[in-house]
């Protein structure tokens, strides 16, 4: 696809998730100014990114490491905040710490405390939920949560300043409701050094469900930037 035809795709995609986001906002009864749209860059050029920040998205959302290095300096980064939202193994944190605003997918303590040892100034995380309990799949046991936080809450250098999930795919809105009343119990224990400000959680397939469940960031890279192929 030539370079107007991506610009012309991608700010249509834009606009067209900007219109689902204010119709979803509505019929739910949310702010529409309390959702943020984040582009997912996973294996998408900086170029066809950078077209999406002229295009008014002010959050990317990266999921690997090495590609962040790798695309970092080519951003746009004015009036952007960059979060990381993939695994992340601990011998990676060192390399994209001074290159995001926020750690999405905090899910050991191992890596809490990695994190907490490189950040300066401290760094704001979520905290990952393996809501649905799957086999294979990153994140902290939901039974065990409020432990994890109560302990993440004494490392320095981070500020837990939400939650975070990927649900199941069959049945996504029945997790998304979970989700939801996990958020709020835990905002109503007010846990110390604990900020229940942000519940991120909605992807392309699913994002609607997501709003009216209470997410206030829904991460979105296909139904922006379309199919796309791995980077080499």
């Amino acid at each position: 696809m030539k370079l107007q035809d991506e610009e012309r795709f991608i700010k249509h995609n834009i606009s067209a998730i900007q219109t689902q986001v204010a119709e979803a906002a509505d019929k739910y009864g949310r702010s529409v100014d309390d959702i943020s749209i984040m582009a997912v860059t996973k294996t998408v050029s900086a170029e066809c990114v950078n077209i999406a920040i002229d295009c008014g998205i002010s959050l990317l959302g990266e999921n690997r490491s090495a590609e962040l290095v790798g695309k970092y300096d080519e951003y746009n980064k004015k009036n952007i905040k960059i979060h990381f939202i993939g695994h992340l193994q601990s011998n990676k944190v060192k390399a994209i710490i001074d290159k995001v605003d926020m750690i999405q997918s905090l899910d050991s303590l191992k890596l809490a405390q990695e994190i907490g040892k490189r950040a300066e100034p401290p760094i704001d995380v979520l905290v990952e939920v393996n809501i649905g309990n799957e086999q294979g799949k990153f994140g902290i046991n939901p039974a065990t949560l409020c432990e994890f936080l109560e302990q993440t809450a004494e490392i320095g250098g981070i500020r837990v300043m939400g939650l975070m999930c990927i649900p199941p795919q069959i049945d996504s809105d029945i997790y998304f409701g979970k989700m939801q009343e996990l958020f709020l119990d835990i905002r109503e224990k007010k846990l110390h050094n604990v900020n229940m400000g942000i519940l991120s959680m909605g992807m392309s397939g699913d994002y609607v469900e997501a709003i009216k469940h209470g997410s206030n960031i829904i991460r979105i890279g296909r139904n922006i930037f379309g199919e796309r192929n791995y980077i080499k």
